[in-house]
């Protein structure tokens, strides 16, 4: 299927902190700077940059979060070379941005898979959603797609065969219960848990938190991961093999990161590396 492209609506505001001082302002062995800015904006991905950002500190590396309140400027920031990296978002995502701005961003390593799905204030179950209700779904269409598709694998609406995860609301083939799709900005869906009339809402664990949900509380959970949709850490093809980046690398694929992610997050998330 032909990849689609999307245009992204950009948004401001960054908030920067300093994790680790070692280091700072000074020189690695191979006469780099040593301090790595990364981009990211919510929990658990913060929280991963800050223990990788104590790992780093013990090769005498300083990172830096550089906290954003958007999924537009992290790119931004990184295309425009004033961060060295990001984490925030999954691969299709990336690619998106990519064809829209003529931008050079890749994926240095998938750091964990989020357990995404459906929620619902007013139904405890799929099978009591009734005919004409509301969902709610991503505006954006790499999400959007892997939102239909849980949708498709449940048996709710009928994709065509080669949708995969790149379905449209367009395409569906069969919708029963005449579900009425209602797009939204990714941030924006837990607020819609609360908006009467929406029977069905897709959402992340990280923006689902923000109304008191768990995976747990999911009508629908995605069974068939993709691995395109694994959170990951990106860089520009231009510094993807500095010294700064490599260790960055290490350290967010490090022991202390993997132990965070299993004994913290396990209910929400799988690690990826």
């Amino acid at each position: 299927m032909k990849r689609r492209t999307f245009a992204l609506t950009a948004l401001t505001g960054t908030t920067t902190l300093a994790l680790a001082a070692c280091g700072a302002g000074g020189t690695g062995d191979g006469g780099e700077d040593t301090v790595i800015k990364v981009a990211s904006h919510l929990p658990p991905m913060t929280d991963v940059v800050t223990l990788a950002g104590e790992v780093a500190a013990e090769e005498g590396f300083t990172v830096e979060l550089v906290q954003v309140t958007d999924n537009v400027q992290y790119n931004r920031l990184l295309a425009d070379g004033e961060v060295d990296a990001n984490f925030a978002q999954h691969e299709p995502y990336m690619q998106a941005f990519n064809e829209a701005h003529d931008a050079n961003l890749v994926v240095l390593e998938g750091i964990y898979d989020a357990k995404v799905g459906f929620y619902s204030k007013a139904y405890a179950d799929v099978e009591q959603i009734p005919e004409g209700a509301k969902a709610a779904i991503p505006n954006d269409l790499t999400n959007q797609g892997r939102a239909l598709a849980i949708l498709h694998h449940a048996g709710v609406i009928t994709l065509p065969e080669d949708a995969g995860f790149e379905g449209r609301i367009s395409e569906i083939v069969d919708n029963p219960l005449s579900l009425e799709f209602v797009e939204v900005d990714l941030l924006n869906l837990p607020s819609a848990y609360d908006e009467e009339g929406i029977a069905l809402v897709y959402s992340y664990p990280s923006y689902i938190k923000k109304v008191g949900l768990t995976p747990a509380d999911a009508v629908l959970l995605e069974e068939l991961v993709d691995q395109r949709f694994t959170i990951s850490l990106v860089a520009r093809e231009d510094n993807q093999d500095s010294e700064q980046i490599q260790v960055l690398r290490r350290a967010m694929t490090s022991d202390t990161v993997r132990s965070f992610l299993e004994t913290e997050h396990s209910a929400t998330l799988l690690p990826a590396f």
